[in-house]
């Protein structure tokens, strides 16, 4: 198979699996093989399909004619801020967050609004979306735009149907934490995001891209200039 094409399948089989079993299968699987069973195929299943698409990025190789010259300053000045702020929101996403599998999920729900989530309720997958979006901005060649706009498309078509099945599994707990909170970005709440989220977020966002340099050989972030 043209490596393009699987990566295109390798994508499309990694979101709509993820859909799948994370929606209308979930049920049913759990029925049948029960909790742990269910996570134990999740996983298998979501690591076989990313793996997939990862080895098919890889094959197609860095070539392509990219949609728009994507190495320019401006361009990478707006990518390395906007990749502080993903990096923030990943950081703080995981203090008491109740989208997560966590028996505290609805005592974390019926919390006051702190931290990442005055920005989003959904402050990991907009840090995933962000991700995706910053990759196609610096780098609009095909394979890019393939695999980072699945991971983006998966990042927030998944937040929104996020709400749906917490709204099914919380019940009112999740309905008073959509009610406080939003779903799309404010900007103005990374100043209530707190020390730990960004303390955590520009050592993710430091590290991160000293590592693209080692990884692709392009230093990104800060290091295109300082380093």
């Amino acid at each position: 198979m043209d490596p393009l094409l699987s990566l295109v399948a390798g994508s499309v089989a990694f979101v709509g699996t993820h859909f799948a079993l994370s929606h209308p299968l979930r049920a049913p699987l759990v029925g049948t093989i029960g909790e742990n069973g269910f996570r134990g195929l999740y996983s298998l299943v979501a690591l076989a399909t990313f793996v997939w698409a990862v080895l098919a990025f890889r094959a197609v190789g860095p070539g392509g004619v990219p949609l728009w010259n994507g190495m320019g300053d401006g361009i990478w000045i707006a990518a390395t801020a906007i990749m502080l702020f993903a990096s923030v929101l990943f950081a703080g996403s995981f203090a008491r967050n109740p989208a997560l599998p966590d028996p505290k999920a609805a005592t974390n729900a019926a919390l006051p609004v702190h931290g990442v989530f005055h920005i989003t309720r959904h402050p990991m997958m907009w840090s995933f979306a962000l991700w995706a979006a910053m990759h196609i901005l610096t780098s609009p060649t095909p394979r890019q735009i393939v695999l980072a706009g699945a991971l983006g498309f998966l990042a927030l078509v998944g937040a929104h149907l996020q709400d749906r099945k917490k709204e099914a599994l919380m019940g009112e707990a999740w309905a008073d934490w959509e009610s406080r909170t939003r779903f799309w970005p404010r900007l103005s709440g990374f100043a209530k995001a707190g020390p730990i989220a960004w303390i955590g977020g520009i050592v993710i966002w430091l590290a991160a891209t000293y590592g693209h340099i080692h990884a692709n050989g392009i230093p990104a972030g800060i290091w295109r200039w300082v380093g």
